[in-house]
């Protein structure tokens, strides 16, 4: 008999709706091409919109639903106009990375054949590495917490644990290894501050204790600020970056500008038991309902999606239906024609949606095999 997975949906705000339908019937045909399993979804509210019409950003019986699926695929959420009455926006997106323990933020930078490399040297079409951010304490550790003294003062605490940074770092050994079995190079490097703060030489301390348990893999460290110049210069050199939240979401828009901007970067929040799979673009509420919107990011965080509920539950079609999904992305993008309004092209969601499902259904589906998400 199949396996049924049940997937809790946040359509969210601004173009969130309009490329949540057709990743949604993405994930559906990929199912049906490898067979073996199949999905239900359900749709839950919460975000800026609902924010607005009910006073609650994320209602606790979504925060429910989302806890007892196999697995949760969001969109953007939160629109500039409607913010808390502190002026910070709608971001219930935080609120499930905390509640749900989801520490390991995976951000893929990949290049996507026909889309135009932004560096200059010939490697930067086969750049492929991955930032691991920490996703629930560093400087985000604040959120909602800051303090303003009398209009004069404002302060945030930065926060760094030994228990959640000993599990995200044994995570990036472990996707390291797997890529490694894969041909990459399987180096993990630590990105902080270690010079300047207790807390990043902290940091930095405990990674090198948990190197110690992957003699197998190679490991270094890098400045925050160094490694924002490399990103740009030499990219290629690396493997899986490991860094705090707030310097992980930083330079995770930099290494999304390498590989054709926010509209072509998938992400994954993951904890122990739980994950949430979303684009790392924001609702974009300036083209929403123009049809625009550029869905690639949806899709490969949904390919990520069926990976992980492979990995997790040992099912060798999800895996094969992940891989299916971003085969399709490149075998669309390949020819070069196939350009979103971001890239100088005029290529909406339709167009690259249909593009990408006609890939899909006359695409061989991809043998089995383990793939970095496993980690």
């Amino acid at each position: 008999m199949d396996n049924r997975f049940h997937i809790a949906v946040f359509s969210g705000d601004g173009i969130g709706p309009e490329i949540t339908g057709p990743c949604q019937a993405l994930l559906h045909k990929a199912a049906q091409r490898t067979g073996g399993f199949s999905l239900s979804m359900e749709e839950l509210p919460a975000g800026a919109g609902c924010y607005r019409d009910t006073g609650v950003a994320l209602p606790h019986e979504s925060m429910q639903a989302a806890r007892s699926a196999d697995g949760i695929l969001l969109s953007a959420m939160g629109l500039p106009q409607i913010r808390y009455s502190d002026g910070t926006e709608i971001a219930p997106q935080l609120d499930l990375r905390l509640e749900l323990g989801l520490y390991a933020g995976i951000r893929p930078v990949r290049a996507i054949p026909g889309i135009p490399a932004v560096l200059a040297s010939p490697k930067a079409a086969n750049l492929d590495f991955v930032l691991l951010r920490e996703s629930t304490e560093g400087l985000f550790a604040s959120h909602g917490k800051g303090v303003i003294k009398d209009d004069r003062e404002a302060s945030e605490t930065l926060v760094i644990t030994r228990q959640t940074s000993e599990k995200l770092f044994d995570f990036a050994f472990r996707l390291a290894r797997q890529r490694r079995a894969g041909g990459y190079a399987g180096r993990v490097t630590c990105v902080d501050k270690a010079n300047v703060f207790n807390a990043f030489a902290f940091f930095r301390k405990i990674f090198d204790e948990r190197a110690r348990k992957f003699p197998d893999i190679d490991a270094d460290h890098a400045y925050v600020d160094a490694m924002a110049l490399n990103l740009v210069r030499n990219p290629w050199r690396y493997d899986v970056l490991v860094t705090e939240n707030m310097f992980g979401d930083i330079l995770s828009d930099l290494g999304a500008a390498l590989i054709g901007g926010m509209g072509m970067a998938p992400s994954a929040d993951v904890g122990d038991e739980h994950a949430v799979f979303q684009p790392c673009h924001g609702s974009a509420p300036d083209i929403a309902g123009q049809g625009k919107a550029n869905p690639t990011a949806m899709f490969l965080s949904g390919a990520m999606l069926l990976e992980w509920l492979g990995a997790g539950h040992n099912e060798p079609h999800c895996r094969m239906a992940g891989r299916l999904i971003r085969d399709a992305v490149d075998a669309a993008f390949s020819g070069g024609g196939l350009l979103p309004p971001e890239l100088g092209g005029d290529c909406g969601t339709r167009t690259i949606s249909d593009a990408v499902i006609e890939a899909l259904q006359r695409l061989p589906v991809p043998a089995d095999q383990p793939l970095p998400l496993d980690g």
